[in-house]
C-alpha cells in the first residue's frame, strides 16, 4: 500500500500508522479512532489480521 509506483492491489496485510489515508482506512474499518489504532499497532505490531485479533479481545 505504500509504494504508490507500484501498480497492483494494495497490501492489505500490514498497517503503517505513518501514512495519514491508512490510518483512516484502518481506524475506519476497525471502527476505532487513529490515537487507539496507533496504541494497538505499537503494542501489537503491524500484522492488520493480529491487530483485528487484539481487538476482538
Amino acid at each position: 500500500m505504500d509504494n504508490k509506483q507500484k501498480a497492483g492491489s494494495a497490501d492489505r496485510t500490514r498497517i503503517n500508522i505513518h501514512e495519514g489515508y491508512e490510518l483512516d482506512y484502518w481506524s475506519a474499518k476497525f471502527g476505532i479512532s487513529k490515537e487507539k489504532l496507533k496504541a494497538v499497532v505499537e503494542t501489537v505490531g503491524t500484522s492488520a489480521s493480529t491487530v483485528e485479533d487484539y481487538l476482538k479481545k
